[in-house]
C-alpha cells in the first residue's frame, strides 16, 4: 500500500497537509466539508502537491516536516518545476530502483 502526503491551498490562501491512501478521494472528503475541521468553509480547494511513501509511518514522519516547513519554502516544495511535485509511485512490477 502506498501512503500520500499532500497539501491543499484553500480559497483563502492558506495550505493544508495531510496524508491519505487515496489523495483524490480525501480531496473530494474535503471539498465536502466531511474532511478536517481547518478545510470547511474555505473553498476552493486545489491540490497543490503529493508525494508518494512507503509506509503510513513515513508519511506521517513527512507531514511532520512539511507542517514545521515555513510558508515559503512549502510554496517552493508545491511550485511548478520542483523536482518533488507530485511524485508518482512506479508501478510495483517497475524494475528500477
Amino acid at each position: 500500500m502506498t501512503w500520500f502526503v499532500y497539501l491543499i491551498r484553500c480559497g483563502d490562501g492558506t495550505l493544508y497537509c495531510g496524508i491519505a491512501l487515496d489523495v483524490e478521494a480525501r480531496l473530494k472528503q474535503h471539498q465536502e466539508g466531511k474532511g478536517a475541521k481547518y478545510t470547511r468553509g474555505r473553498g476552493p480547494l486545489v491540490l497543490v502537491y503529493r508525494e508518494a511513501l512507503g509506509t503510513k509511518a513515513e508519511a506521517l514522519r513527512r507531514e511532520r516536516v512539511i507542517k514545521r516547513m515555513s510558508r515559503a519554502a512549502k510554496l517552493r516544495l508545491c511550485a511548478p518545476g520542483s523536482s518533488r511535485r507530485a511524485v508518482r509511485p512506479r508501478p510495483a512490477s517497475d524494475p528500477r530502483p
